[in-house]
């Protein structure tokens, strides 16, 4: 048995497991087509922000038990098990978009000269496996070759910001397989992360493949039904963090995910809902809850704009608004699908200009705006932001917006008022310091 595995795609999923496979000892050999981010990563550069990731790969590579190559072709000989971790972008009807998922499949069929187990990391559509494996065997039949190979799948659940810790100390594996020899191999791969308590659990591959995209569209049905009953709060005069705190409590339900706020974002749950949906439609279905979830969570991004509108008549020509959070979430760079894109577009339509601040997803956004240039500001720091503001919208809860001087606020804003996006602060405390306030179904 090998004990170097080959992970093909740098992305987040693929390099968050690359280093953490080495630092359990395993020989790794990341695999990546984009040959200056592989030039990168082995001069010790990270594409990506995700902590504690930097020092994992630093170490691991200097250790020499991760490296890099620009094709499979380059290592496929020295590897038993393969990983396919590359992405799977939404399409324009919402499913996944495969290509280079069967490309991988394609490459493994037309390189192996051995036994190899192919096991799909991304998230991919149900029924995948069997597309996997027909180009797999597909491009064997063209060589004229018979050589045994097995598929699976093996769904990340990784959240970023924590990504490393979770792929370190998991609370479960989900591994889908059809064959002895493919549960072995993975048996022994994931033992040495739960050698106190083996938290794997294997099933079939379509039930594998179908967990990761029901895991992802719970979590989002449980984010829009709390952002739902928030809205609701509001209009009725209740507490939604009293009622989260209410309901939070009963075993039943637990206190995760039940945080009211501006919208999900991410390159997970929005794609991964699409997609599900999209599989069910194929199917003859309707998932009519999922639907309503994502009805709810587009309007829930533009709910701090309706605030902020109707704070000012529906008047925002010629004011300076600030937006502290670009990310989707805290620690981490990523901007897809983030609630910060919603505003920005319709802050700025409406006439306004934005002076933004986010400690590390800048760049990012700058990347991923459709705001022209002149329109938005990016700052260093988060008091800069306030400079002359008429507004300031707190659109994701980074530690250093938690405890702002508020007498710093309120002395750098033209107006000082706040809507906060996460419910983050203390309403008496910000009015106390006279400054308005509105959340998210607060009263």
């Amino acid at each position: 048995m090998s004990t170097k595995i080959a992970i093909v795609g740098t992305g987040y999923v693929g390099l968050v497991s690359g280093a953490c496979f080495a630092e359990m000892g395993l020989d790794v050999v990341c695999v990546d087509v984009d040959k200056q981010k592989i030039e990168n990563l082995r001069k010790g550069i990270n594409p990506i922000y995700e902590p504690g990731l930097d020092e994992l790969l630093a170490k691991v590579i200097e250790a020499g038990r991760l490296s890099f190559a620009e094709s499979l072709g380059e290592v496929i000989d020295e590897v038993e098990i393969i990983f396919s971790a590359v992405g799977t972008p939404p399409g324009d009807d919402g499913s996944a978009d495969l290509r280079h998922v069967l490309e991988v499949a394609r490459e493994v069929g037309r390189k192996m000269n051995s036994y190899k187990l192919v096991v799909t990391k991304s998230t991919v559509p149900v029924g995948t496996a069997s597309r996997v494996r027909n180009a797999i065997q597909e491009e064997l039949d063209k060589r004229g070759v018979n050589i045994p190979f097995d598929v699976a799948s093996n769904p990340e659940f990784l959240k970023e910001g924590d990504a490393v810790k979770d792929f370190l100390n998991p609370d479960r594996v989900v591994i889908g397989v059809d064959s002895e020899r493919a549960k072995e191999l993975l048996t022994w791969l994931y033992r040495p992360l739960m050698l106190n308590n083996f938290r794997v659990i294997f099933m079939d591959i379509l039930s594998a493949e179908m967990t990761k995209y029901a895991a992802n569209a719970m979590l989002a049905t449980r984010i829009s039904f709390m952002n739902d009953i928030a809205n609701l709060c509001e209009l009725v005069g209740a507490d939604v963090n009293m009622v989260r705190k209410g309901i939070g409590s009963d075993t039943r339900i637990g206190n995760k995910f039940l945080y009211p706020g501006a919208g999900y974002g991410g390159s997970c749950f929005p794609k991964d809902v699409k997609a599900l949906i999209h599989t069910a439609d194929e199917a003859g279905y309707e998932l009519r809850v999922l639907k309503a979830v994502e009805e709810v969570n587009a309007a829930q991004k533009k709910l701090l704009y309706n605030k902020l509108s109707a704070y000012y008549g529906g008047d925002l020509k010629g004011r300076k608004i600030a937006m502290w959070g670009m990310a989707f979430k805290p620690e981490t760079d990523d901007v897809r699908e983030a609630t910060s894109l919603v505003l920005a577009e319709l802050i700025t339509a409406a006439g306004a200009t934005m002076s933004v601040y986010d400690p590390v997803a800048g760049e990012r956004f700058a990347e991923y705006t459709t705001v022209a240039p002149g329109l938005l500001t990016y700052v260093e720091d988060k008091y800069e932001a306030l400079e002359d503001a008429d507004a300031l919208i707190m659109v994701t809860e980074w530690k250093e917006f938690r405890i702002p001087s508020w007498s710093v606020v309120k002395r750098m804003m033209k107006k000082p008022v706040v809507f906060d996006g996460r419910n983050i602060y203390d309403r008496g405390e910000l009015e106390s310091q006279g400054i308005e306030y509105f959340n998210i179904g607060g009263k």
